[in-house]
């Protein structure tokens, strides 16, 4: 592990912050079992619960609180001065706190989704749904990461994205779930095992090639964006 990783694992787990990660999982987690113990098919409880909270709350907040921290909380309490000031190329300190991000977001969000999709139908529902979210979350990490390098308000945006964007409007303007995370997960999941549970709303091709494009674009543009922050983490 390459010494900004691990800088990125302590500060990250040693920040309040962290502790916002584990609830939202947790109450997916129930949710899914007591739904399956109280008797209610899985027409009923699991779209709501897999795709309505798993897939369209759990993913993209506990993403956002990560992306938005990896690399944003140094900037906001002045500490990315002594990763600035060392001989690195950005690459190799956009790259490693990106891989921290989604590696966290991944097994955060992974680990609830398997359980709730092995409870609502089999394991084979659950791994889709815990391969699909881990390529959401390299592309909200992204897209996150770098949002946290070109405004002073990340979480807002990232909030206004995921909840208007993908939310609101995802739900009543068809044209915009070309550009929604959301849907590439769920169309990828459903794709590695079909199943009446999972409705994407796009196409296989448009969900793979617009996730690879987000996750490379938005990485681009933060490693570019870190290149005009001076040493005392201003932007010149």
């Amino acid at each position: 592990m390459s010494t900004v990783s691990w800088i990125t694992l302590r500060g990250l787990f040693g920040r309040r912050r962290f502790l916002l990660l584990l609830p939202l999982p947790v109450v997916l987690i129930v949710l899914a079992v007591l739904s399956r113990s109280l008797g209610v098919t899985p027409r009923e409880w699991a779209p709501p619960v897999l795709v309505g909270l798993g897939l369209a709350v759990v993913l993209p907040v506990v993403a956002l609180i990560v992306g938005t921290g990896v690399l944003g909380a140094e900037i906001d309490d002045g500490t990315v001065v002594h990763i600035l000031t060392k001989p690195l190329p950005r690459w190799q300190i956009v790259l490693p706190k990106l891989a921290v991000a989604t590696g966290v977001t991944a097994v955060t969000v992974a680990v609830p989704l398997y359980a709730a999709g092995l409870l609502a139908d089999s394991a084979r529902l659950g791994l889709a749904l815990a391969a699909a979210s881990a390529v959401g979350a390299l592309a909200y990490s992204a897209l996150f990461l770098a949002l946290s390098l070109l405004t002073r308000r990340p979480v807002l945006l990232g909030l206004v994205y995921v909840l208007i964007w993908e939310g609101l409007l995802g739900s009543v303007v068809s044209g915009t779930r070309v550009l929604s995370i959301q849907q590439y997960v769920i169309t990828l999941a459903d794709r590695i095992t079909p199943t009446e549970l999972l409705l994407g709303d796009v196409s296989v091709p448009v969900a793979a090639v617009m996730s690879a494009l987000i996750s490379v674009g938005f990485t681009v543009l933060a490693i570019d964006r870190l290149r005009s922050f001076s040493v005392a983490g201003e932007t010149s």
